[in-house]
């Protein structure tokens, strides 16, 4: 899912509509007890070096973070060690218990562990070293089918699904909460990787250094490309904008600027996007289930964007490409008969002819399987599925909006328009928690089933999961079956993950986050 989220001083959240429905008989003291014991399992009993995976068998025989991990790793992406990091900082917020300040300060020592010498970082922390993290990727990464950015080692690191930027946000904000100086030389060498990573037209690359090392079934390596998937360019001027607002440094306007008019300048003459852009400005290929097409989602989400640069800076001129997004979005939605529920356009459109492309694959492993392309909507992946949803009506309404607002009206809120800071304190309070969308409303009973739910051991045990075939070696099968076409894995020795649909439960670090959460908007809604 795209995100985007508006940058909001700590003191307005005290505002923000903490709801409790219903009376709930657990206590405050009750919950926080629940809280400080499940973290202390998490801490003591679960991490890492300070650092987390997703998913753990109860008996930790095997764990997984995206894929299936080595006992010495760690992950990076949500719902992993930066997640983690991030909501013992909310616990502590709420209850001003030190334990949970030291459970984020391990977390942060981890992933400082793992910054690349340039200032970024890989989907994972291997503390074993690179000769391990090697052989992880010569087996259980090259093995999984349809993960193929994990199919090979870069030894660099990725903006993919904003690892880079919320660890660097994680690390901007551990250093906000008390101004330690023991965290401002990793974020300072984080703020120059993703300064230093930025093309001059404005965009990002998914990986940095560049590297040209992984051409697959006659893809080329598109790491270097400029990449809008999973928000690579936006995580970037998002947390480049959290920066300038509260460190205040005026080096950071400039990317700031040349990154919103990246999105401009990529725009096609028809008005779409593609996720990935090449060096000539063309919509290219990625992953081999990721042809060269524009991308309906990915377009109106770039619009949307657009109209968000306009409200951050007054400026008509991120307006100018947006009819054109309109009218291309509604010439090329499904006719009636192909529209799925909510799905009403095609994922992939092939960018010569604007008509529906679909993505198919044949085989039983990676190594003798393949992906293909062609018109037939029949058989489509599940992992990528062929059509989408695109929130074309939202858009409309957005750019009507605005359009009737003044430029004065419409950055009142704009971070990047010079203002006298009003607020107690200085702005070096200033943190943009609303990321993860923390607001929600919490029912009592929700309450009284997370407390209870509890189990004698502290731990929160699920069977929503994600786990995978053991590595058993390369795939052996040639045949080039249709019997893999629309499931999540392959055959025996195809890694990838897919969901647990047996009774057996698992340590999950999704399922303390979304409780954790519950339970601290109980905590908030209690004191105001």
């Amino acid at each position: 899912m795209r995100r985007v989220f508006h940058i909001l001083p700590i003191v307005s959240l005290l505002f923000f509509g903490w709801n409790l429905k219903g009376q709930s008989k657990i206590s405050k003291e009750q919950v926080e007890e629940t809280m400080i014991k499940a973290t202390k399992f998490m801490v003591e009993e679960v991490s890492t070096n300070g650092g987390y995976l997703w998913f753990y068998m109860p008996d930790f025989s095997r764990q997984w973070g995206e894929m299936e991990a080595y006992k010495t790793m760690i992950w990076l992406q949500n719902p992993g060690t930066i997640s983690m990091g991030h909501v013992f900082l909310d616990a502590y917020r709420s209850t001003q218990d030190e334990y949970y300040y030291k459970a984020a300060e391990k977390a942060a020592r981890a992933i400082i562990w793992g910054q690349s010498e340039e200032g970024g970082w890989n989907y994972m922390i291997d503390f074993a070293g690179d000769r391990s993290l090697k052989q992880w990727y010569n087996t259980i990464g090259k093995n999984g089918w349809r993960l193929e950015e994990f199919q090979h080692y870069y030894g660099n690191s990725t903006f993919d699904d904003d690892v880079t930027t919320d660890a660097a946000r994680f690390l901007l904000r551990i250093y906000l909460e008390k101004m330690d100086p023991t965290y401002k030389p990793a974020l300072d060498k984080a703020i120059d990787f993703v300064l230093k990573s930025q093309y001059p037209k404005g965009g990002w690359p998914q990986r940095y250094p560049l590297r040209h090392d992984f051409e697959k079934q006659g893809f080329p390596d598109y790491s270097s490309f400029y990449t809008f998937n999973d928000d690579v360019i936006w995580e970037n001027i998002n947390f480049l904008m959290q920066c300038y607002l509260v460190l205040g440094q005026e080096r950071f306007l400039d990317p700031i600027y040349r990154g919103m008019d990246f999105y401009k300048i990529s725009q096609d003459s028809c008005g779409a996007w593609g996720q990935q852009i090449n060096m000539n400005m063309e919509a290219a290929s990625a992953r081999t289930y990721e042809p060269a097409a524009f991308l309906p989602s990915a377009t109106c989400e770039n619009a949307m964007l657009l109209i968000k640069f306009y409200r951050l800076t007054g400026d008509k001129k991120y307006l100018e490409g947006i009819p054109k997004t309109i009218k291309w979005l509604e010439e090329v939605k499904l006719p009636e008969d192909k529209i799925e529920g909510h799905r009403t356009h095609s994922t992939f459109i092939d960018a010569k002819t604007n008509k529906p492309i679909y993505v198919h694959r044949k085989g039983s492993n990676v190594k003798f399987g393949r992906y293909y392309v062609d018109e037939d909507d029949k058989n489509l992946l599940s992992h990528y599925y062929g059509k989408a949803y695109v929130r074309i009506d939202e858009l409309k309404n957005e750019y009507q909006n605005v359009l009737v607002l003044s430029a004065e009206e419409v950055t009142k809120d704009s971070p990047l328009i010079p203002e006298q800071f009003m607020f107690p304190g200085t702005p070096q309070t200033y943190y943009d928690l609303n990321r993860f969308a923390f607001n929600f409303k919490v029912e009592a009973s929700q309450v009284e089933e997370v407390v209870n739910g509890l189990d004698s051991q502290n731990r929160w045990l699920t069977t929503r999961a994600y786990i995978s075939n053991p590595y058993i070696g390369d795939g052996k099968n040639t045949s080039q079956t249709d019997k893999y076409a629309t499931t999540r894995v392959g055959d025996e020795t195809d890694t990838s993950p897919f969901p647990n649909e047996t009774n057996q439960e698992y340590i999950s670090t999704r399922t303390y986050i979304r409780n954790m959460k519950l339970l601290i908007n109980f905590i908030n809604s209690k004191e105001n």
